[in-house]
């Protein structure tokens, strides 16, 4: 029997779009088979989550918010922002997931150097796609091509395809048993 799809809740933190985050549904679903939803509410920037010593946002203080959104039917959640975002060891991250709470953010911040319209959205694309298939189980790959390869800079983001390469489409297939 078929597993019932994950369902993915994309939800806006700041100034990111409903539109812009509807946008990341296709790609998604086409390389995870995840169904998304855009939240029905958009919080307001995660001043919650600011660290005024490094002036950027703490990851794991937005994810611990963004957990608390979900709804029955909903599996795992995925908060987009436009404002710089830290892990403690990292001077800043483009994105941070944590499978255990299902949940995931990703910011526009960094992604915006240097892009245009459709290269912005593309990264977001490929970052969206990245965050969303670590919160399905898959972790970092070595092919620098690989949408689950670890982007330090938005170069990296332009390098990667949106698409798994083959070792990480098997594993997402073991994953799905």
């Amino acid at each position: 029997m078929p597993q019932p799809q994950k369902v993915l809740l994309l939800v806006p933190l700041g100034s990111p779009t409903p539109v812009l985050l509807r946008e990341l549904e296709g790609p998604i679903s086409l390389q995870l088979g995840l169904s998304s939803v855009v939240s029905k509410q958009s919080l307001p920037a995660p001043a919650y989550a600011f660290n005024k010593d490094r002036g950027q946002y703490h990851c794991n203080a937005i994810m611990r918010r963004l957990v608390t959104l979900l709804e029955p039917g909903q599996s795992m959640v995925l908060g987009v922002t436009d404002v710089d975002l830290f892990v403690p060891d990292s001077p800043f991250v483009l994105g941070e997931a944590d499978r255990e709470s299902k949940s995931a953010v990703m910011s526009l911040f960094r992604l915006r150097q240097g892009a245009d319209g459709e290269q912005l959205r593309r990264r977001l694309q490929v970052e969206a796609v990245h965050q969303a298939g670590h919160l399905v189980g898959l972790s970092y790959c070595e092919d620098s091509r690989c949408v689950m390869f670890f982007a330090q800079t938005p170069q990296d983001c332009d390098r990667k395809q949106m698409s798994l390469c083959n070792n990480c489409r098997n594993e997402l297939n073991k994953l799905n048993r």
